[in-house]
C-alpha cells in the first residue's frame, strides 16, 4: 500500500475522532458554563439568607466556608453523576477509540479536576461577594 492509500483509508476514521475531540472539547465549555452559571445562581438565591446570619453575628469566614462547602457538595454530587455517565456510556465509543481504553484513568482526573476547579471559581467570587455584603441591603433584597 502506498502512502496515500493508507491516508484514504485512514480518513474517515481520523474524521470521526477529530469530531469527536470537537464535541468533547464543546461539551466540556458548556458543562463549565452551566456549572458556573448553576453555582452562582445558587449563591445568589441565599442572599436573604447569608444576610441574615451576618446580622445575627456569623463571620466572613463563617459565611464563606458555608457557601464553598454547599457549592462543594453540588459539585461533588455532580461529579459522581457525570462519571457514573460516563462510564455506563464507555461502551458506546470503545470501537471508536484507537490506542486509548474507553476508561483511561487520566482524561477522568484531568476532566474532574478542570470541573471542580470551574466549580470552585463559581463559588469562591459570589462567596466573597456575599461574605462583604451589608446585612441590612441583604435583608432589603427581598
Amino acid at each position: 500500500m502506498t502512502y496515500g492509500m493508507i491516508q484514504d483509508h485512514v480518513a474517515p476514521k481520523r474524521f470521526t475522532s477529530l469530531l469527536f475531540g470537537v464535541f468533547a472539547a464543546l461539551s466540556l465549555i458548556l458543562a463549565a458554563v452551566g456549572l458556573y452559571g448553576v453555582l452562582s445562581y445558587t449563591v445568589s438565591q441565599q442572599t436573604v439568607e447569608i444576610g441574615i446570619r451576618a446580622a445575627l453575628g456569623a463571620s466572613r469566614g463563617d459565611i464563606g466556608r458555608l457557601v464553598l462547602l454547599r457549592g462543594a457538595r453540588l459539585v461533588g454530587l455532580g461529579l459522581l453523576i457525570g462519571i457514573g455517565a460516563a462510564l455506563l456510556a464507555r461502551g458506546l465509543v470503545a470501537g471508536l477509540l484507537f490506542g486509548v481504553s474507553s476508561y483511561d484513568p487520566a482524561t477522568f482526573a484531568l476532566v474532574s479536576l478542570f470541573l471542580i476547579g470551574v466549580g470552585l471559581v463559581a463559588v469562591i467570587l459570589p462567596a466573597r461577594r456575599a461574605a462583604r455584603l451589608d446585612p441590612l441591603l441583604a435583608l432589603r433584597s427581598e
